[in-house]
């Protein structure tokens, strides 16, 4: 009976925060568009993510790295490519703003699983797949219980409970203990590094990962 009504209130409220939010949303496209040295295009991040089911979307945030690279064409390591305005918009949590739009549009909740990448999809187990019952959020249970500091095994345990336990008051409790993640900027980046490990199935990880998925593309 919940799932319905939340989505109602998803998007009016997402509504009204665009609203709310306007000056701070056009100050960062400025500002972003200004220091990542790549016009418009240093502005959004814009990558295919799976929603409810596995329905692949357009994920919009932020983009909080530059697309520099080194002489033979590869890019730069992820600290070495966050500006000062990405790493400002990183740490305050501004660069999920732009997700107000997946909400409107139906893609995403506030509060749910975190949309990963469309490649780590074949490399989840039966029970990590449940993790795309419902649709995704720009925070969720394991956001508020470790963010990036904890494995992969851990935040899908996390990600699984609040499917199986999703409510009214535990939405609720997410929104608040996100807003206290976020002012003392919990969890943003793995240990002794700019992002996450990259998620291989059964625990193995290589790379780094950004957030939820890397700002990589070839140079």
């Amino acid at each position: 009976m919940y799932r319905p009504i939340k989505d109602i209130i998803d998007r009016i409220v997402a509504l009204l925060a665009i609203l709310i939010l306007s000056p701070v949303f056009i100050l960062c496209s400025i500002l972003l568009w200004a220091f990542n040295r790549n016009g418009v295009k240093g502005v959004f991040f814009i990558q295919p993510r799976p929603g409810k089911n596995g329905k692949i979307f357009k994920l919009i945030k932020y983009k909080t790295m530059t697309d520099e690279c080194d002489q033979y064409g590869n890019l730069l390591p992820d600290e070495d490519r966050l500006t000062w305005i990405g790493k400002f918009v990183r740490k305050t949590s501004l660069d999920e703003i732009p997700q107000l739009i997946n909400i409107i549009k139906g893609d995403m909740s506030f509060i749910g699983p975190r949309p990963l990448l469309v490649e780590y999809l074949p490399l989840y187990n039966e029970r990590q797949v449940k993790r795309h019952e419902v649709k995704p959020g720009i925070s969720g249970w394991a956001q508020v219980n470790g963010r990036n500091a904890i494995s992969w095994e851990k935040k899908f345990e996390y990600d699984i409970w609040y499917v199986q336990n999703q409510s009214f008051y535990l939405d609720l409790k997410i929104l608040f203990l996100t807003l206290v993640k976020v002012f003392k900027a919990e969890g943003i980046s793995g240990q002794n590094m700019a992002t996450m490990d990259k998620f291989k199935g059964e625990g193995l990880s290589e790379g780094r990962d950004r957030k939820a998925g890397s700002e990589r593309k070839n140079c």
